[in-house]
């Protein structure tokens, strides 16, 4: 009896948003909205959201009406930025925003605590901010085909990191080496190192 009790304290004063991250295996069988106008019409069903490959130029606010949303691909688009109010998706599990025109990530993702999985993968992106080292929950971090020049120290702090993906960016062995040493427990791919690059 003391323990129900002090379960039900518990809840009671943990964020709305943690207690409302659903369980892999919950959200899978979720359905997914393939567009904007037939996700607004059932704001708090949406769970996961996938509107790539829309010609999307400018972050659609109308995303911010998903209190619920865990999943969002975003990818294939045309945006060359993210909002500083995505902290706003306080139960994001998963961000795919690859294939864009992004140039930077915003420092305020540091802020979705439950992200799993970040897919940044071919854009034009050439920071990663400090504030990612905020993520503890982060397995998946997927940079790959960026224009990226140093991976931020932070990242050591990414205990649950699994996956580190940077092919098609031009890391010198040092800095691979370096890299691989932050995150030991996770798998880093790269791309060869070429010495070619310096030859002009």
């Amino acid at each position: 009896m003391n323990f129900c009790r002090s379960l039900i304290i518990v809840c009671s004063i943990l964020p709305l948003s943690i207690l409302a991250q659903l369980d892999s295996t919950t959200l899978s069988i979720q359905k997914t909205y393939f567009s904007l106008s037939d996700a607004l019409q059932q704001p708090d069903s949406v769970y996961k959201l996938n509107i790539s490959k829309k010609k999307i130029k400018t972050w659609p606010n109308e995303i911010y009406k998903f209190k619920n949303l865990q999943v969002l691909n975003i990818s294939k688009n045309d945006l060359t930025t993210l909002p500083d109010s995505i902290y706003l998706l306080n139960n994001l599990q998963v961000l795919i925003a690859s294939n864009n025109k992004l140039t930077a990530i915003p420092a305020n993702i540091g802020a979705l605590k439950g992200l799993t999985h970040i897919n940044f993968n071919r854009n034009l992106i050439v920071t990663i901010p400090v504030e990612i080292g905020n993520l503890q929950a982060l397995e998946v971090l997927e940079m790959w085909d960026n224009e990226l020049d140093t991976i931020p120290d932070e990242i050591k702090n990414l205990g649950n990191l699994r996956i580190l993906e940077l092919r098609g960016i031009l890391f010198s062995e040092d800095d691979q080496r370096y890299i691989k040493k932050l995150v030991p427990h996770a798998h880093v791919y790269f791309s060869p190192w070429c010495a070619c690059a310096n030859k002009f």
